[in-house]
């Protein structure tokens, strides 16, 4: 028999001027990027905290804080790779991920199945167990006056009973 642990992630990051953007870990053409201490992949820090919701070790920030300078413009797939080591190390496995992303601009469509591939590489699971989509707010909130991108995860984690 197998435990199940579900854990929910959200991260928001606003655009920023001179930064490239990255996103599930690949850059995107833009004309921004995103603000932020690390390279601000607003994706994968959704991940990680679905993650690590998911086998009840606290948040990314817990574990890479941004008043440290070891993470200053760190690639975030490095910190998804660490967090999948966390995961393991308590004898976690991924089940599925499912993410949302919200943004007006750019258009993501042509991008998810290359994020994907990166994305599933990086956490060594099949790109079957990772859904990635992207959707706009409609015009509303921060998002829809494009000030920033914000993502939602879910991830299922299988655990032995011991």
């Amino acid at each position: 028999m197998e435990t199940f642990r579900v854990g929910f992630g959200y991260d928001v990051h606003a655009f920023a001027n001179d930064r490239s953007l990255w996103l599930g870990g690949i850059q995107v053409p833009y004309e921004k990027g995103l603000k932020g201490h690390s390279d601000a992949d607003v994706v994968i820090h959704a991940i990680c905290d679905a993650l690590l919701g998911a086998a009840n070790l606290r948040d990314i920030g817990y574990h890479f804080p941004d008043t440290s300078g070891d993470f200053e413009n760190i690639d975030s797939k490095v910190l998804l790779r660490r967090t999948m080591g966390l995961i393991r190390a308590g004898n976690y496995r991924p089940g599925n991920i499912d993410v949302t992303i919200c943004a007006e601009k750019p258009k993501l469509h042509s991008f998810i199945p290359q994020m994907k591939t990166c994305l599933a590489e990086v956490m060594n699971i099949g790109e079957g167990d990772l859904s990635l989509k992207a959707t706009t707010s409609e015009r509303m909130g921060f998002v829809g006056r494009e000030e920033g991108i914000a993502v939602f995860a879910v991830a299922l984690l299988f655990k032995p009973n011991e």
